[in-house]
């Protein structure tokens, strides 16, 4: 019998939700920082703050060249650089913060493309929950996100999650130390990318007019979500299960929401609650139906 596993000490308890609180609230910093800073630059600089000065104290993780530049040329310029074009003007950020988590979504079907896995049961009903909710939110066009504003995301999280494939297959590493030294990788086509969508123009405008509330954004995107957050998630995957650690990040939309209704007026009507529930409906099932069943099949916490 599989012994059941223990919840997390208050204190850890404490530290993943911080990081989730950073995660979530870091799409309003995101909106903050683009009022001043052209997208595609706003994610050149983060990545450039991310590798700055972290790489000379940061040994390279064990991993081939190649996967460190696939994941940060995926992760860069496709997830951060599009989702930022994205929320510039054409998605909310709480409803960012809520369409890109389909990355788990996307994330399954390339596991299974590659490996030929059947799709099961529970995870076709956790896809149609959450298309669902994408449906709810499509329908609302206009208010909230625009068509363009919502394949964009839903392309940021399809880059995500081939970010996701691309840290699986290189084993077990630091995910701190892979993050730093992948945006190597991440910043160059970013700034060059920028200067042929952003302009100089913007470029030059952006960095004038940038003020200190800016500048602290950026470095909040590099040094609170990037390196505090992974660094803080990957001390406590090190010390705990996944199974006690990982169903923390559906809290990640939940505090996207919140920080976007609170800081910057989003309003929250019922379309977009009933769209924020199919989908985290289908994010937790995903996640939890498995555990919830190897409990069972264990005969730990079977219903009376």
């Amino acid at each position: 019998m599989t012994a059941k596993a223990a919840p997390l000490p208050w204190p850890h308890a404490l530290l993943a939700l911080a990081v989730m609180a950073v995660w979530g609230s870091n799409f309003v910093v995101i909106r903050i920082a683009l009022q001043h800073l052209p997208p595609l630059l706003l994610a050149a600089l983060r990545f450039t703050f991310a590798v700055l000065p972290a790489i000379f104290f940061i040994k390279r993780p064990a991993a081939p060249w190649r996967h460190l530049a696939a994941y940060g040329l995926l992760i860069g310029a496709g997830q951060f650089g599009v989702l930022f074009i994205a929320m510039r003007s054409s998605i909310t950020p709480g409803l960012a913060s809520l369409v890109i988590q389909t990355q788990v979504f996307f994330t399954i079907g390339l596991s299974m493309a590659i490996t030929r896995e059947r799709v099961r049961g529970y995870q076709w009903g956790a896809l149609l929950l959450a298309f669902a909710g994408l449906g709810v939110i499509l329908a609302h066009s206009g208010k909230g996100a625009t068509p363009v504003g919502l394949g964009l995301t839903l392309l940021a999280a399809l880059c995500w999650a081939g970010g996701n494939a691309v840290s699986r297959a290189s084993g077990r590493v630091n995910m701190l130390a892979y993050v730093v030294w992948s945006s190597l990788f991440a910043a160059p086509p970013l700034y060059v990318l920028s200067l042929i969508f952003d302009g100089w123009p913007a470029i030059r405008g952006g960095l004038i007019h940038a003020d200190t509330v800016t500048w602290a954004a950026v470095l909040w995107q590099a040094v609170g979500n990037s390196l505090f957050g992974y660094a803080a998630w990957g001390w406590l995957l090190a010390r705990h299960p996944a199974a006690t650690v990982t169903p923390m990040a559906l809290l990640v939309p939940v505090f996207g929401m919140a920080a976007s209704a609170w800081w910057l007026g989003e309003p929250l009507p019922a379309w977009k609650l009933i769209a924020a529930a199919l989908i985290m409906s289908g994010l937790a099932l995903n996640l939890l139906w498995p555990m919830a069943r190897a409990r069972l099949a264990a005969g730990v916490g079977a219903p009376a």
